[in-house]
């Protein structure tokens, strides 16, 4: 049992990378398989399967390489909002992530999104993580 199990996510696929594997799983819950599939519309990962075993899920992610150059599409990750310390922002000082190449991944009222579908949508919410 982790007490912060969205950074346990992002430490898994960030472990992942530098060791070079294709493939990670990850424990499954319903925030976890939301963020998956931003990661997976916005090209930073290859394709992901969820698994159901019984009560317990899992979350297999293929990981994305440049063919050529054997660089991963994943350059960082970094937990912003942590369980002792929450950072919730409104729609106006909503953050840019290296000026627009990464992405911020905010849970809103309306769902789990990224940072430039909540300004869309106007609306704020607690940033989970920077991705780039």
């Amino acid at each position: 049992m982790t007490t912060d199990p969205i950074a346990d996510f992002l430490t898994r696929i960030r472990n992942a990378v530098r060791a070079g594997h294709k493939v990670v799983d990850i424990p499954g819950s319903n925030i976890k398989r939301e963020m998956t599939k931003i990661l997976k519309e916005k090209g930073y990962i290859l394709n992901y399967k969820f698994e159901q075993d019984g009560v317990k899920s899992n979350i297999k992610i293929a990981l994305k390489y440049n063919p050529e150059t054997k660089l991963p599409a994943i350059k960082a990750l970094t937990r912003i909002s942590k369980p002792g310390l929450r950072r919730y922002t409104n729609v106006d000082e909503m953050p840019c992530v290296l000026n627009g190449l990464g992405i911020a991944i905010v849970s809103t009222s309306q769902g789990v999104m990224t940072d430039k579908e909540a300004r869309q949508r106007n609306v704020g919410g607690e940033i989970l993580c920077y991705i780039y």
